[in-house]
């Protein structure tokens, strides 16, 4: 195939989105394919061989009069204006066959707020949470557990997020955070361990094993996720296996919930639970003896070098990174074949 790897991006996230594409770009090229290179700058001008490339509606990407012989492209951006189903729509409009989610599952899952109200309209075990700014948010937020997480509801790599101790730091967070985005999300602290499961389908997707991020900082932020050597992910989890398998369970349910397709990286907290209580959110409970499992968000395009979480993960469930971006492909076309049968 004649793939068209996409990377950069508006974002704040546009250097971590060049190292995946590199790396995307290296295995589909070990796996046979033809890599072409488009990097979209922090402009928004996308670029190919240092010539802009132009969208032509239902006939796909051209550079000056030229179209790009693309047989399918596979966006690996981050973040808002690539994550978010903006671009979705720009190869939607193209024309051309996309990895990863379509247009409403990945503005869905980038929306932390949206997402956390579908999960819990389906009964998602999730943490307790309120949106800045709407009515009596402050005194729901007071209501939380505490420490309370305070989150640009539309962003990725923990930028702009603020870990809040005390109730009098509650307004400069969500300030801080509103700089980065006007709908800004609230969430109640979890003490549990950071889990999280890559996903890998369409329609009947295939969850990997768990793994766990253990980081020496006193949370997963930024500088921990992006310094070499602040944080390892231990590749499978330390979980039994009824814990294991439930995991697994959750992520591939979450990931159709959601109407996700092709990949997504599905992050959870996982609590010791002797009483059997209900989640804090849902009041859906585990079994007395049994750990509870609260999903925390999904990625539709998470970290994709060969050390990032979601192909340490697969690798680690015997899918190496080559076969992976060359499955990713193939899903893209299957999908596309699939909608070719409706007409819009």
């Amino acid at each position: 195939m004649r793939v068209a790897v996409i990377s950069g991006g508006r974002s704040s996230e546009h250097d971590i989105s060049l190292l995946s594409g590199a790396a995307v770009a290296e295995g589909l090229e070990a796996a046979g394919h033809d890599v072409i290179r488009i990097l979209i700058e922090k402009s928004g001008t996308w670029i190919c061989d240092g010539h802009p490339v132009s969208i032509r509606a239902g006939e796909g990407l051209a550079v000056g009069e030229d179209l790009l012989s693309i047989d399918v492209a596979f966006p690996v951006l981050h973040g808002p204006f690539g994550e978010d189903g903006v671009t979705q729509g720009a190869l939607d409009t193209a024309g051309i066959p996309y990895a990863g989610s379509d247009v409403l599952a990945s503005a869905v899952c980038m929306d932390k707020l949206t997402l956390k109200r579908l999960c819990g309209f389906h009964g998602i075990p999730q943490v307790g949470f309120v949106q800045a700014f709407t009515p009596g948010w402050e005194e729901e937020a007071l209501g939380l557990e505490f420490p309370l997480w305070v989150k640009p509801s539309r962003l990725g790599s923990s930028v702009g997020i603020t870990k809040v101790t005390d109730p009098g730091e509650l307004a400069a967070a969500v300030e801080e955070a509103a700089k980065f985005d006007p709908r800004v999300i609230i969430e109640a602290n979890s003490a549990g361990r950071e889990i999280e499961c890559s996903v890998l389908g369409n329609e009947n997707p295939d969850a990997s094993l768990p793994g766990e991020i253990l980081t020496d900082d006193e949370w997963y932020d930024y500088e921990a996720k992006y310094t070499e050597g602040r944080t390892r992910i231990e590749a499978p989890a330390d979980l039994d296996e009824s814990t294991t398998a439930r995991v697994r369970e959750l992520a591939a349910r979450v990931f159709t919930m959601a109407g996700c397709s092709g990949l997504a990286r599905c992050d959870f907290f996982v609590e010791e639970n002797p009483s059997g209580s209900g989640a804090p959110e849902t009041g859906a409970a585990a079994p007395t003896g049994e750990a509870r499992i609260l999903l925390n968000e999904i990625n539709t395009i998470p970290g994709f070098t060969t050390t990032s979480v979601y192909a340490k993960l697969w690798e680690a469930t015997g899918i190496p990174y080559p076969d992976l971006c060359d499955r990713l492909v193939e899903l893209a076309l299957e999908r596309a074949k699939t909608e070719s049968k409706h007409s819009f």
